[in-house]
């Protein structure tokens, strides 16, 4: 889960080195749209599994679908309208809220205290970044920047969800991201036909699409994956606090944005965070 947020926090400052007239749009439909046919391919025939799984499967292959087409049209505007780090720090600090809201709606799931005292410093430190920020965004743009900031919150927090509901139906990893990506990718492509004319008008873009829609899509995704099958999709999302944290880093030494005091305390919280649901406690013996 570390490495993908990892990938994932490269997105913003990849999208940063399109062309000038590329659209946010065209950006995050390229991306999740490209990457999501990849995804599908490398899931292969296990796809049939889903497909075999009936309507209970593919209700969630279909939900999962559709936060699938939300989270990157919202997120790629995000971060054009209010900033690299901003952008990234609000889509995935409000994540791991909306990933336990989901679990509590779907199962009636209770969430434990190292979870709440993990997501409650992470999510703190996110705030922390927010405010003491100062990001490449618009800054008439940025309270709408921030309310999609949310949507692609919720958006990324349900096709998690979605997803660990397959992989616990029995379906692969690979099967449950590509069913979710490949189903996804029938919106996004098109979105991208109608929008990318700058990306694949010039070698930069092609080169940021490549890049974006190989390895912090695809190969991401693989290692989502595999996490999702090992966590609860609620603290999956706290993990991923772990990319607007690179992300940040990322927008200060390549971007140029700044950060102050408060926002690099933020840095800190965020770390102490992941470091409390990541790291086990000694086991001991009992009689």
């Amino acid at each position: 889960m570390l490495a993908a947020a990892a990938l994932w926090g490269t997105t913003g400052t990849a999208a940063s080195f399109a062309p000038s007239g590329a659209s946010a749009l065209s950006v995050g439909a390229a991306t999740m749209g490209l990457g999501g046919v990849l995804t599908m391919a490398l899931a292969g025939r296990s796809l049939r599994s889903v497909a075999r799984g009936g309507w209970p499967s593919l209700r969630w292959a279909l939900a999962g679908a559709v936060a699938v087409v939300c989270y990157p049209l919202a997120f790629y505007t995000s971060m054009a309208w209010s900033g690299v780090a901003v952008g990234t720090v609000v889509s995935l600090g409000t994540a791991p809220v909306f990933a336990a809201l989901w679990e509590r709606w779907g199962e009636g799931a209770g969430l434990s205290r190292r979870w709440l005292a993990g997501t409650f410093a992470a999510c703190l430190g996110c705030v922390a970044l927010v405010l003491g920020g100062h990001g490449g965004g618009e800054a008439q743009r940025l309270p709408a920047g921030v309310v999609l900031g949310l949507v692609s919150g919720a958006g990324y927090a349900a096709y998690a969800y979605c997803g660990s509901r397959l992989i616990r139906r029995g379906h692969g990893t690979r099967a449950s991201m590509g069913a979710l990506f490949g189903l996804g990718s029938v919106v996004l492509l098109p979105v991208f036909a109608l929008t990318g004319g700058a990306l694949v008008g010039s070698g930069r873009g092609l080169l940021v699409i490549c890049y974006l829609a190989v390895i912090p899509m695809c190969l991401a995704y693989v290692l989502f994956g595999a996490g999702l099958s090992r966590v609860r999709t609620s603290t999956a999302t706290t993990l991923s606090l772990f990319e607007p944290l690179v992300a940040s880093v990322l927008a200060v030494v390549v971007v140029g944005e700044r950060l102050g005091a408060v926002a690099w305390a933020g840095v800190a919280l965020i770390s102490l965070g992941l470091a409390s649901l990541t790291v086990r406690r000694p086991s001991t013996d009992r009689a």
